[in-house]
């Protein structure tokens, strides 16, 4: 059988803007619902099944992110990008709060929205077929997020919280690059050289915790992100 398009709500009050953006999104095969503000917005939501909603944060009336409050309140693990022009880390910080996946500032490259999009939708996807609490195999490991327990051959070593975060985020791509902003902005909540250094610290950690198994390993990509690699 045929897998569905991914169906998206876009949420901006920008009529040039969101015709652009709808048609971008279109063109790459992507079912979209175009809503001009926040009251539309939440209508089109609460009248149909989306798989992602794009929401601009400067909405007249009910602002992005109020409206992502209410789509949270209605469905908890609704994947949410947001696109503003606002740079600021407290806008940043706050969208993460409620829940954003991820966040892109305007003007953005095309292909940059719709590499983000397929990456939420693809954590998303593996989501439904298992859950954050579920425990993964990574070689000879087991590693049980809900724990935070990494065990090999009867050993349990616990984990702190944010290697637990680190090693999860991780999981959910194996054999995939993740990227550092990502895995700063959603444990750290900013990406800077300070929280850059923590994370190193933390990889180095994990690094040493799986160094028991040759089979696994975590490649650094420069200037990108890592790889947790199963051989």
């Amino acid at each position: 059988m045929k897998a569905m398009n991914p169906k998206l709500l876009l949420v901006e009050d920008d009529k040039h803007a969101g015709a652009l953006i709808r048609d971008l999104l279109e063109s790459e095969g992507f079912v979209v619902t175009l809503a001009q503000d926040g009251e539309q917005g939440i209508r089109d939501f609460l009248g149909a099944k989306f798989d992602l909603c794009i929401l601009d944060c400067m909405l007249p009336g009910m602002d992005g992110f109020s409206l992502a409050q209410l789509i949270k309140s209605n469905h908890s693990r609704m994947p949410l990008l947001f696109l503003t022009a606002k740079s600021m880390k407290e806008d940043i910080l706050k969208g993460f709060d409620l829940g954003a996946d991820d966040y892109l500032t305007k003007p953005f490259d095309p292909d940059e929205l719709i590499c983000r999009i397929r990456a939420i939708l693809k954590r998303s996807s593996n989501g439904h077929h298992k859950t954050e609490n579920s425990t993964v195999h990574i070689g000879s490991f087991s590693f049980n997020p809900k724990n935070q327990s990494l065990t090999q051959f009867g050993k349990i070593k616990r984990l702190t919280k944010k290697e637990n975060q680190v090693l999860q985020l991780m999981t959910n791509s194996l054999n995939e690059i993740v990227s550092k902003e990502e895995i700063l902005l959603t444990i750290w909540g900013a990406a800077d050289y300070f929280t850059g250094r923590s994370l190193d610290v933390f990889i180095a950690k994990l690094r040493k915790y799986l160094e028991e198994d040759p089979t696994v390993e975590i490649e650094n990509v420069h200037s990108v992100g890592y790889i947790l690699k199963v051989n």
